[in-house]
């Protein structure tokens, strides 16, 4: 039963969606041109090429940003309902931070915490 609220649910956000887009649709005014089929970047034409290289260690640090925040995602809730887990819920989340402090140490050896 609860499957089913769940999927009534789902049904009735991607139809309100879908309801949603229709009729933005097929009242938006239509007035193509030239200046709307330009690229716009920030008011001024572009001189040269408008792509950039960036240093990687931006993406790294974003994922490890992204897997120790989600980490804490993880821990928030495990700390609200830490005595009704017991003994084995502890063993568990000591497990994942562990495993979690090994891919930190790894990182750390392999270079990306240190900027050149």
């Amino acid at each position: 039963m609860s499957y089913l609220v769940l999927l009534l649910f789902a049904g009735l956000a991607f139809g309100l969606v879908a309801v949603g887009l229709l009729i933005s649709r097929l009242l938006a005014p239509r007035t193509p041109g030239e200046v709307k089929g330009r690229a716009y970047e920030c008011g001024e034409t572009t001189i040269g090429g408008s792509r950039l290289q960036f240093n990687a260690g931006f993406y790294l640090i974003g994922l490890l940003f992204l897997v120790f925040d989600v980490e804490a995602a993880f821990l928030f809730p495990w700390a609200l309902v830490i005595r009704e887990l017991g003994i084995a819920g502890l063993i568990e989340v000591v497990l994942f931070v562990a495993l979690l402090l090994v891919a930190l140490v790894y990182a750390w050896k392999r270079g990306v915490m240190q900027w050149v």
